[in-house]
């Protein structure tokens, strides 16, 4: 039991209880909580209202519209817009995860069960995949589901008034009466094969981050080496940052080389991939530099914290973190604008498509380049040595 007595025990058991908060906070507490809200999507009410036999209009494309926009349980934030290629340009500026699209000839449909010859009522949703899977499946689910009541509560109401002009439904009726509205998925954005369901963008970005980090470090102790062999400290660091860039673009290279040919992921363009890989893990290694040359090996206890609080969010949509983990980590981490910009990269339509992420991982690279060769002039303790008292004869 002498062992309970040691300091050093407690003192242990403090340590382990901040690091399992810390790192659970870091790794659970923005995931686990996490649910849809207030999902952007797309509306196109494109449908005109159809007679029925008996002399009623009927209009059902206004009534899904009121159903849906008016259901609270929907996490679904909606945007009335007039035409689907209007729909479809927001998807392809990444306004919208996915698009419900009621066609002009919905209620002629739906009027048709009453006749003789019933036609198929369909309706379009469109998930926009390369935008965030998790959040264009939420979508394609919801609003699937949401049909299939709207469908339901159709049957009823046709049923009831071909019941109230005859006793027998033709057996063609009956069968449409079973599915009154058709649902057409389309996907939008495509990730490709071997994309790990859209989520490569935040894979190649934690693997990049961990690449820089290692640069970053061979070149901090290299630098420490020449200056013990004698070279002057502005010197040993200002050519850093050179060889990091050299790094980085053979690592992002090797990457995205690996990711293809050893993994089989499907890339739009391997070019456009590489290019924007290197400015991420340029700007990573500037950052990790930087801190390590003004900080020390204390930094690294910043970098890897910055690591585990990022990466659970790199693949998660905006909409589904809570407002903390939003506000206070994924609005400014440098992991999340490398992960974003890659998925505009990859997803939708190459480097034009990310130019402002690019512009934003350039100024983070600029910066804490300036501050790294800065860290060549900083101010460091001399090295004393013992000076051999001399006594007097």
């Amino acid at each position: 039991m002498a062992i309970f007595k040691q300091k050093i025990v407690w003192i242990g058991t403090l340590i382990v209880l901040i690091v399992l908060v810390v790192f659970g906070a870091a790794m659970m507490g923005s995931v686990l909580g996490a649910k849809p809200k207030e999902v952007p999507v797309a509306l196109v009410v494109l449908d005109r209202p159809a007679q029925l036999p008996g002399g009623e209009s009927l209009a059902v494309g206004e009534m899904l519209k009121e159903k849906l926009t008016s259901n609270a349980q929907l996490p679904i934030a909606w945007t009335i817009v007039g035409s689907e290629a209007e729909a479809r340009e927001g998807m392809d500026d990444r306004q919208y995860y996915g698009a419900l699209i009621v066609p002009a000839d919905l209620s002629a449909g739906v009027a048709s069960l009453a006749g003789a010859e019933p036609k198929p009522a369909t309706v379009k949703i469109v998930a926009n995949e390369g935008l965030n899977t998790q959040a264009s499946t939420v979508v394609k689910q919801g609003l699937a589901q949401a049909m299939r009541l709207a469908g339901a509560e159709l049957s009823k109401t046709m049923l009831e008034r071909i019941g109230a002009q005859t006793q027998q439904v033709p057996v063609a009726t009956a069968a449409a009466l079973l599915s009154p509205i058709v649902v057409q998925e389309e996907t939008a954005h495509a990730a490709g094969a071997n994309n790990a369901t859209g989520n490569a963008p935040g894979l190649l970005t934690q693997i990049m981050w961990m690449g820089s980090l290692v640069s970053a470090l061979i070149l901090f102790f290299a630098g420490g080496a020449a200056m013990k062999a004698g070279s002057r400290r502005p010197a040993a660091i200002v050519w850093q940052p050179v060889a990091g860039v050299l790094l980085a673009g053979l690592a992002s290279a090797f990457l995205v080389w690996e990711a293809t040919a050893w993994y089989g992921m499907e890339l739009a363009d391997a070019t456009q991939t590489w290019l924007f890989l290197w400015l991420a893990g340029a700007a990573f290694y500037m950052l990790q530099s930087a801190l390590l040359n003004w900080i020390g090996m204390p930094a690294m206890a910043i970098l890897v914290l910055l690591m585990f609080f990022s990466m659970p969010m790199l693949n998660m949509a905006p909409e589904f973190l809570s407002a903390a983990s939003r506000d206070w980590i994924y609005a400014w981490t440098p992991l999340r604008f490398a992960a974003v910009g890659l998925r505009e990269v990859m997803y939708f339509g190459g480097l034009d498509a990310a130019s402002s992420n690019a512009a934003v991982l350039w100024s983070v690279g600029g910066g804490f380049l300036l501050l790294l060769v800065g860290a060549g002039w900083k101010r460091t303790k001399p090295n004393r040595q013992a000076v051999p008292s001399v006594e007097a004869a």
